[in-house]
């Protein structure tokens, strides 16, 4: 398999713009018109969404060894649009009709068995996970939300009881369905460690533009019924022997969610046994406002563990440190030896690992989502975000991350 020609091929594709997505889903559409109402009712954002992340994954298949438990991930979680193996031929067909249309006469008969190989591969994975995720757990669950607090004008924390068991890790994502806008699936980070009751704290900051966000800010209200796919993603996640190290922390708006999961468990975990690592949190908003856990996290700064920054970097009345959050963390080391976890908007995120790397901290100590950065909406074969390969393959609205 030629996988340098599968990349070659796709950046001219990708060069292409609108012209590829627009004719991959009418070539879907009218092959398979069946497929038409697993979507949104309007694709004005999906459009490029599946096309280039399907792209981008199948053209990188010589990295497989390195993202397959993503790919599996990914299959589990496409159940909840109710996927089956026959979804994949056809989407890989008209992936292939659309290479064959717009490369022309570079669509050899060689190439087009490579792309064929390699969407084989990736497509495999993902239906074998699925089948064996089909025996142990639903396609997707519901919760009733218990409640809803708003922060301010655009920030909201959603408190949610699962109808039935829901397990993940601190730091992994959950898409969730809101019966407002059907289809509309939008990836959250659980706020909180596993609970005995099963709750999880969701925080949601509204995005301008954001159909999913808006609504979830301003409207959600408690005793609505939300759906929640399957718990995914594993950069931000923290494995028995990295729990042991000490952290750097630092998150953008509600980026904050993911890493105040990882507080709470260490805090059970220091109340229980009087041993926890060292960890420094820096919490970035543009305004005060968007320091919505701030009394909290000053309360907790009690603990002998752990030590808290809050950076405003727009407000410039406010009386603590002002500036970009990313530039706060790195001057405040040396941090050589700790584990860093990055979360918030695509710009502050690539802001603060390069500016972690250049403090110290080892590049592949530096963790982050590699889907944070793309954008709206989540039918994604994908990814979602923050750059490098094909290891983010979900989406969330620009900025829930802020």
């Amino acid at each position: 398999m030629d996988t340098a020609a599968l990349k070659q091929t796709w950046a001219l594709a990708e060069s292409l713009g609108d012209e590829v997505p627009l004719y991959f889903y009418s070539h879907l559409f009218l092959s398979h018109p069946e497929l038409r109402a697993m979507f949104p009712v309007s694709m004005a954002t999906q459009r490029d969404r599946l096309v280039g992340a399907l792209g981008r994954i199948v053209s990188s298949v010589d990295q497989l060894d390195e993202v397959t438990a993503f790919i599996q991930q990914l299959g589990r979680d496409h159940r909840r649009f109710e996927v089956i193996a026959e979804h994949y031929d056809a989407v890989g067909a008209s992936l292939l009709a659309t290479l064959e249309h717009y490369l022309g006469e570079l669509w050899t008969e060689e190439l087009a068995g490579d792309w064929a190989a390699a969407y084989g591969v990736i497509a495999g994975v993902m239906v074998d996970a699925a089948a064996e995720s089909e025996r142990t757990s639903p396609a997707w669950w519901t919760g009733r939300v218990t409640a809803v607090e708003r922060r301010g004008l655009d920030i909201a924390v959603v408190q949610v009881a699962p109808d039935s068991p829901f397990s993940f890790e601190p730091g992994q994502s959950v898409a969730v369905e809101i019966p407002a806008r059907p289809r509309l699936w939008r990836y959250l980070s659980p706020a909180n460690a596993p609970r005995a009751d099963g709750s999880l704290e969701f925080h949601v900051q509204l995005v301008p533009g954001g159909q999913v966000s808006s609504t979830l800010v301003r409207d959600l209200r408690a005793g609505e019924t939300i759906r929640m796919g399957a718990p995914v993603g594993q950069e931000l996640t923290l494995d028995d022997t990295e729990r042991e190290r000490d952290l750097v922390m630092v998150a953008g708006g509600t980026g904050l969610a993911p890493l105040r999961a990882h507080l709470e468990r260490i805090d059970h975990a220091w109340q229980a046994t009087g041993r926890a690592p060292r960890v420094d949190l820096f919490h970035g908003a543009r305004l005060p406002l968007g320091l919505y856990e701030h009394r909290l996290l000053q309360n907790l700064t009690g603990r002998p563990w752990f030590s808290y920054t809050p950076v405003v970097s727009e407000d410039l009345t406010y009386s603590g440190r002002r500036g970009y959050v990313g530039d706060a963390a790195a001057s405040a080391g040396p941090w050589h030896g700790r584990l860093a976890l990055v979360c918030g908007s695509a710009d502050m995120v690539r802001h603060t690992v390069a500016h972690l790397r250049t403090a110290g901290i080892a590049h592949s100590d530096v963790r982050f989502e590699q889907f944070a950065t793309l954008d709206e909406d989540s039918h994604d074969l994908h990814h979602h975000t923050q750059e490098p390969q094909p290891a983010g393959l979900h989406q969330r609205e620009q900025g829930d991350h802020a």
